[in-house]
C-alpha cells in the first residue's frame, strides 16, 4: 500500500470543522453512554442470579421494544445476524434460493442470506439514501428476471428470487414506498435489516415496520446497546411465535422435559443483556435529541466547505443520526485516505465506509446488477463522530 500524504487542505479543513464543532476534543467513532439505571438493573439480575436466558428484563425488553417501534411483537436474540438468519427463515427464503441485498452493507446482511444455503444477489444504491434504489433495482429485475407460476426467477441462474433484503444505511430510511411496490409487483418478501435505524422513521412510521419482518442490532457501538444483542420484529402473531421456539432451541415447553421438535437455535437474548437494554430504551429519546443537535453542530461546521456534503435525512423522514457521514465529491473522492489519516492521527476517529460485498472473496461469484452509485460512494464516504455523549 502506497502512503498516504497528509499534506492537503481539504483534509486539514475537515479537521478544522470537525474540532470546531467537537470543541477541539478527541473523539471515538460512535461509544455507548450509561447514564440511567445500567448499574442497579444489572446488579438485580446478578442478585437475583437470574443471568442467562431466563428472567423478567427479557419479557420486559421486549415488549418495550414493540411500543417503541410500533410493531406487535420484539423477539430478543443474541445479535442482529443472529436476527436477521432467523427473519429470512420465517421469510421463506431456502437452500437454492437468491436474496436482493445492497452492495453497500455490513457484511453481515450477505453472511445471513448464507446461513440459509441461499446466494446474496447484490445491487446498487441511491445517492440521496445511501440504501437500495428501487428505481435501479426494477430495472435491472424487468432485465433479468421473469415469472413462473408466481415465483421470480432470476434467468441467468434458474435460482428463485425469494426476498428483498433493504438496510437502512447508518440510519437513514431507505425509499420503502417503490421498494415494497417492487416486492408485490416481483412476488418478493420484504424483509428490512433495520440494524442501524432504530428511532428512524419513514413518514410517521418507524423502520422495520413495512416488511414481513425486520430486525434490529444492539451491538455497542449502536444507538442503544445491549453489549451485544439483535431482536426480529413483525406485527405476525404467528411469525412471532415461530421466531421465539426457533431461536430458542426449538424446545416444546414443558415444567421438567427436554423435548425439541425440529432444529432451533440457541439465539435467546441472556437477562443480563436485557437488563442493559431496558436501561437503554428509557434513555433513547434524549440519545434521539443530542444526536440531532450534534447533527445540527456539524451541519453549521461543514455548511461552506466546497466539495463536502454532511448526509442529512431524506426528504419526509426522521433519520436517528447513527453514524454522522460526509459524502466527497467525486473529483476529491481519491483524497478519502488522507482525510481519514489526517484525522485520526490527530484524535478524531473517523472511518471509510464497508468494502462492497461483491468484492469480497466469499461472494466474488454472486449475481449482481451493475452497481455505479454503490461503486462511488464507496470511495467517498467518511463516517465521523456519532456519539449521543458528544453532544
Amino acid at each position: 500500500m502506497s502512503a498516504v500524504s497528509t499534506e492537503s487542505p481539504l483534509a486539514a479543513a475537515i479537521l478544522a470543522r470537525l474540532q470546531e464543532a467537537l470543541g477541539n476534543r478527541s473523539a471515538a467513532l460512535h461509544e455507548p453512554v450509561f447514564a440511567g439505571a445500567e448499574w442497579s438493573y444489572l446488579k438485580e439480575c446478578l442478585d437475583t442470579t437470574f443471568v442467562s436466558s431466563v428472567g423478567k428484563f427479557v419479557d420486559r425488553f421486549e415488549a418495550d421494544l414493540a411500543a417503541f417501534t410500533g410493531a406487535r411483537h420484539a423477539v430478543a436474540v443474541v445479535n442482529g445476524t443472529a436476527a436477521l438468519h432467523v427473519a429470512l427463515l420465517l421469510a421463506g427464503v431456502v437452500p437454492g434460493d437468491e436474496v436482493l441485498v445492497p452492495t453497500l452493507t455490513f457484511v453481515a446482511t450477505a453472511n445471513a442470506v448464507r446461513y440459509c444455503g441461499a446466494t446474496p444477489h447484490f445491487v446498487d444504491s441511491d445517492e440521496g439514501t445511501l440504501g437500495m434504489d428501487p428505481e435501479a433495482l426494477r430495472i435491472w429485475l424487468d432485465a433479468v428476471t421473469e415469472r413462473r407460476s408466481g415465483v421470480c426467477i432470476n434467468r441467468r441462474t434458474g435460482r428463485p428470487i425469494r426476498a428483498l433484503l433493504p438496510m437502512h444505511t447508518f440510519g437513514h430510511p431507505c425509499e420503502l414506498d417503490g421498494l415494497l411496490a417492487i416486492a408485490k409487483d416481483f412476488g418478493l418478501v420484504l424483509v428490512e435489516d433495520a440494524a442501524e435505524s432504530i428511532g428512524s422513521y419513514y413518514g410517521s412510521r418507524h423502520t422495520g415496520t413495512f416488511g414481513r419482518l425486520a430486525t434490529l442490532s444492539f451491538n455497542g457501538n449502536k444507538t442503544i446497546t445491549t453489549g451485544g444483542g439483535g431482536a426480529i420484529i413483525t406485527s405476525d402473531t404467528d411469525l412471532a411465535r415461530r421466531a421465539k421456539h426457533l431461536t430458542t432451541t426449538a424446545k416444546v415447553p414443558h415444567r421438567w422435559e427436554y423435548v425439541h421438535d425440529e432444529v432451533g437455535f440457541n439465539y435467546r437474548l441472556p437477562n443480563i443483556n436485557a437488563a442493559l437494554g431496558c436501561a437503554q430504551l428509557e434513555q433513547l429519546a434524549g440519545f434521539l435529541n443530542s444526536k440531532r443537535r450534534l447533527f445540527e453542530r456539524y451541519a453549521a461546521a461543514f455548511r461552506d466547505l466546497p466539495s463536502v456534503r454532511l448526509m442529512s435525512e431524506p426528504e419526509g423522514c426522521t433519520s436517528n443520526y447513527w453514524l454522522q457521514t460526509l459524502v466527497l465529491d467525486e473529483a476529491v473522492a481519491g483524497e478519502r485516505d488522507t482525510v481519514l489519516a489526517t484525522t485520526n492521527a490527530a484524535g478524531v476517529m473517523t472511518r471509510p465506509a464497508w468494502g462492497l460485498m461483491h468484492r469480497l472473496a466469499p461472494y466474488l461469484d454472486c449475481p449482481r446488477a451493475p452497481t455505479p452509485v454503490a461503486d462511488s460512494l464507496e470511495r467517498r464516504i467518511v463516517n465521523i463522530p456519532s456519539s449521543a455523549g458528544l453532544a
